[in-house]
């Protein structure tokens, strides 16, 4: 299991290798699809952490701290980690896996170039991960809407995207909780 934020910054890196801008929105779905992918596969987590659903989707609340200065635009920086003692900041340490980077890989060459509607629109798909927990809450209470990787895992593979020639909920500007 690694740290949500060095995952992040190892897809931003391919991103840039591929001539692809990022913003926090779109990394937020392009991370949760590699974690699903990694539950459903190799029957083990990506990331340390959960993903709640906000607004417009999946969100990791750790890659969401890193990343917020960013606003809407694209990202130009990588996450740091902080040592609170000596109050320092200094770079995460790089992704060395080579099965996670190849999940990562995939995620990015098959979703890395859709447009944050179009990824919004994918992860709202009826009977998904996302569509699940927040139907479940209108009947009863779940704190801060965690889509549990049991979740992901029964709902990720079954959930069914209507392709449409622009995406359902637009572009949106960037993510916010339901609450």
């Amino acid at each position: 299991m690694n740290d949500p934020r060095v995952i992040a910054n190892y897809m931003l890196d391919v991103a840039r290798g591929r001539g692809i801008s990022l913003t926090n929105l779109a990394l937020q779905k392009l991370l949760f699809f590699a974690h699903a992918i990694s539950l459903t596969e190799r029957k083990t987590k990506l990331v340390s952490g959960y993903f709640e659903a906000w607004q417009y989707g999946p969100v990791h609340p750790t890659v969401y701290q890193a990343f917020k200065t960013a606003g809407p635009n694209a990202i130009d920086f990588r996450a740091e980690s902080f040592d609170p003692v000596t109050r320092t900041r200094k770079p995460l340490e790089r992704l060395a896996d080579s099965a996670t980077r190849d999940i990562c890989d995939r995620v990015m060459v098959q979703f890395g170039r859709m447009s944050a509607g179009r990824l919004v629109d994918i992860t709202h798909a009826v009977g998904g991960p996302w569509h699940q927990v927040v139907s479940a809450s209108k009947a009863g209470a779940n704190i801060g809407l965690r889509i549990s990787d049991e979740i992901i895992v029964e709902r990720y593979g079954r959930q069914k995207v209507s392709v449409t020639p622009t995406p359902r909920v637009g572009e949106p500007d960037e993510d916010s909780p339901l609450i």
